[in-house]
């Protein structure tokens, strides 16, 4: 098991990291490739990220794969990305275990194969018990539908009489969100150039610091994450409150 670095007094280091994974496709294009090369070599710099992120002592890292309007891609797009996520679970759930990586995956299941289910179900039985590092995989996930799963689950309590409507508050929505068990992501990482965070963890990048670069995906490396980690321990972080030294009007 791989031992983390992350110091307990190291506020500049954010403790969980979330990436939308984009540009694989104009990654492919540029290098007059099929698109589902570049989502093959986007798969191939997940490894090397957790090694890196570890190292830097981030212990939670969620990746966007794929999102509830993924299944709008062209029918052999999507077919392809299915056999990539299966050929993934595969071939790295058990050296993830040995690295001490505890997977985990949100999102909607029902639209996905048995078998495919079968692979998420083991992933996360075989790694549950892992502490040193959370790797988080969004798959037909929207923060718009967890939004609203989230407001489903408590409208069942209240027909079932366990909660009444002023027993609502942030908290007790929070806690039926989609990784309500863990700690918000402190940085949210996209790639690709784009500057939006397109249906993703829309509760829980309330206060995220957010990050924009214009590397495609498969591109990422050691560099481009310190460059982000970079940015992110000269943000100032104050959830809306004021810095006592400094009285300059804002929301922030």
């Amino acid at each position: 098991m791989v031992v983390s670095t992350r110091s307990a007094a190291s506020p500049s280091v954010p403790r969980h990291v979330a990436i939308i994974m984009d540009g694989n496709n104009r990654w492919a294009k540029r290098q007059g490739l099929k698109s589902s090369a570049g989502h093959r070599a986007g798969v191939e710099v997940i490894r090397p990220l957790l090694k890196l992120t570890r190292e830097r002592g981030v212990e939670i890292v969620t990746l966007f794969a794929f999102s509830s309007e993924n299944w709008q891609r062209p029918t052999l797009e999507v077919q392809a990305l299915m056999r990539l996520f299966s050929s993934y679970l595969d071939s790295e759930t058990k050296q993830l275990h040995a690295d001490g990586v505890r997977m985990r995956f949100i999102g909607e299941r029902s639209q996905f194969s048995a078998s495919l289910r079968k692979q998420m179900d083991y992933s996360e039985q075989l790694t549950r018990f892992n502490s040193d590092t959370q790797l988080v995989i969004a798959v037909d996930y929207g923060g718009q539908w967890d939004i609203v799963n989230a407001a489903k689950s408590l409208a069942e309590q209240v027909q079932a009489g366990e909660l009444t409507p002023a027993d609502f508050s942030v908290e007790l929505f929070d806690k039926q969100m989609s990784l309500a068990d863990v700690a918000k992501p402190d940085l949210c990482i996209r790639t690709a150039g784009e500057q939006r965070i397109s249906n993703f963890l829309l509760w829980q990048l309330a206060y995220s610091e957010l990050y924009f670069t214009d590397c495609f995906w498969p591109d990422f490396d050691a560099a481009e994450l310190d460059r982000a980690l970079h940015a992110y321990a000269h943000r100032d972080r104050r959830f809306g409150a004021r810095d006592n030294e400094n009285d300059a009007a804002g929301t922030e």
